[in-house]
């Protein structure tokens, strides 16, 4: 009898098996110092393999950068509860994005530092991932300014701002996450739970909104002063 065949890998696993060698090459060597050569042995392949595919280093780092963009915006995205308040939506969305980086903190680390720091295209894919994102909070902000009853208050350029700045936050918080240990009641080192860094961006950022959505504003003459006239921080 003759010998039996291995069976054969189809290509799309086979190509996400690749894709998962990249996304941990990249974010522990940094796509500069990356090879083809490793990315094919730590997916079990060979390099003309990898080529074959993914045509270049250039394209499987796109490729890549692309695949986690897309993994993080679903899961933002699907952990938001839809028929929640607004600050219950974004408190689940933040949550879904910290169990999401804490759980894929290679992919995380390509978006976040490499993907960044190499130019165009890479920088692009990540900003348009970033956007998707920020239009969500919008929404989400803009949605609890209309539960509070100053939809109207709150102009879209300031509604605007707020969500970069809630995204900015976000993703400061995710990398202090990441590396951040804490010592456990019997010593050992713990890393703070997606809910712990969700709920410090809550306390962070929706106390503050909610102050905003009562109609008080922060101004530089203090509680007491004058308050700025429209268009004086423009």
């Amino acid at each position: 009898m003759g010998a039996v065949k291995s069976k054969r890998v189809p290509r799309a696993v086979r190509e996400q098996q690749m894709l998962d060698a990249a996304v941990r090459t990249f974010a522990r060597r940094g796509y500069r110092a990356a090879s083809m050569d490793e990315i094919a042995e730590v997916a079990g392949v060979s390099k003309p393999l990898v080529y074959l595919y993914l045509n270049s280093k250039e394209e499987l780092f796109s490729a890549v950068i692309r695949r986690e963009a897309a993994a993080l915006v679903t899961a933002v995205t699907a952990a938001v509860e839809p028929r929640a308040a607004a600050d219950r939506q974004l408190w689940s969305g933040l949550r879904g994005f910290f169990a999401h980086t804490a759980e894929h903190p290679d992919g995380w680390a390509v978006l976040h530092q490499q993907a960044r720091t190499h130019g165009e295209p890479f920088a692009r894919e990540v900003a348009a991932m970033r956007a998707e994102i920020v239009s969500f909070v919008t929404d989400l902000i803009g949605v609890a300014a209309k539960e509070a009853g100053c939809a109207g208050e709150l102009a879209e350029r300031e509604v605007a701002g707020l969500a970069h700045a809630l995204v900015g936050a976000a993703e400061s918080l995710a990398e202090w996450a990441n590396v951040r240990t804490d010592e456990g009641p019997s010593g050992e080192h713990v890393r703070p739970t997606a809910k712990d860094a969700a709920a410090t961006m809550m306390n962070f950022a929706w106390a503050g909104l909610g102050r905003m959505t009562t109609g008080e504003r922060w101004t530089p003459d203090g509680p007491t002063g004058p308050a700025d006239p429209p268009g004086a921080y423009g």
